[in-house]
């Protein structure tokens, strides 16, 4: 199935939606309006969306055929019912989100209104620039839309194809859940990488990051082509003497960084026990080195 030509306005031109909007018109549809208050906006549209006139966003989802969307997580729900208060939306418009927390429920304003109600979530992190529009051929959109409409299906996931990415279909009811896996990998990952490059460079050694280069791609390749067969380590190997060094030079020298080992270690016991990798008795013996921050002399 191939939308088409459709009138796209975009509420707001930031990362994601300027880059959603210029892949949408390279698709062959038709930026018809952009909204953006900030200078960042406005100079990401003139980048990426030139000759996209910058309007109020209530005038831009009126002139729209989709409107897509582009908000942070908090902001869209009240710019939903302040567009569907002002007369925007209207019967037979697509009406697009890119948010990963929510599914269309939160559409259901301009749902009332006889609009076709999606929610796109690209898997992928943007910066605003040109080079997105590539990593958005590379990535997965999550497609949420209303449940049996196959119809409304479709129309997402056709978008999604001539945007270049690849559609995965996201039930309303997994959508959380969706969220907080998505977020706890790629955020929590960041927070884990920064902390390690700082405790490698607070030990004095220099250019931590590529030190880490190459052990941490490997091990996120491996993670995602074997899951916990891709374990090594002192945990996965019942190295409890290596652990309690870990756990007594982290109290010493970064006492904010030792819960964060001691939970994700005690999460590693867990699936290597569960995958056969770590008999029982050792992982008992570190399951309570783990839970006593006594036992770390």
């Amino acid at each position: 199935m191939r939308p088409a030509r459709l009138a796209v306005g975009v509420v707001s031109a930031g990362r994601v939606g300027s880059v959603f909007g210029a892949a949408l018109a390279r698709a062959g549809h038709t930026v018809v309006g952009a909204s953006g208050i900030s200078e960042a906006s406005v100079r990401r549209a003139e980048r990426l969306l030139p000759g996209v006139p910058l309007l109020p966003s209530d005038e831009v989802a009126a002139a729209a055929d989709l409107v897509l969307l582009a908000l942070p997580d908090d902001a869209l729900g009240p710019m939903v019912r302040g567009l569907a208060a002002t007369g925007a939306f209207r019967a037979g418009q697509i009406v697009v989100h890119t948010s990963g927390a929510h599914g269309i429920g939160i559409l259901s304003p301009a749902t009332e209104l006889g609009a076709l109600p999606l929610a796109l979530h690209p898997v992928m992190t943007f910066t605003g620039r040109e080079e997105d529009l590539e990593r958005l051929a590379a990535c997965s959109v999550g497609v949420t839309a209303a449940e049996g409409d196959e119809a409304a299906w479709n129309v997402g996931e056709a978008l999604t194809v001539e945007m270049g990415a690849e559609p995965v279909r996201i039930p309303e009811a997994t959508r959380s859940l969706y969220h907080a896996a998505l977020a706890h990998g790629a955020n929590h990952l960041v927070t884990l990488v920064a902390d390690c490059a700082e405790l490698l460079r607070a030990g004095g050694v220099g250019n931590a990051e590529r030190l880490l280069g190459p052990l941490l791609s490997a091990a996120l390749d491996n993670a995602l082509r074997h899951g916990d067969r891709a374990l090594t380590g002192p945990v996965a190997r019942g190295d409890a003497g290596t652990v309690r060094t870990h756990l007594r030079v982290l109290a010493d020298r970064a006492p904010d960084v030792a819960p964060t080992y001691r939970t994700l270690a005690r999460r590693t016991v867990a699936r290597a026990s569960e995958s056969g990798l770590l008999g029982a008795e050792a992982a008992a013996e570190i399951a309570t080195l783990l839970d006593d921050g006594r036992d770390v002399k």
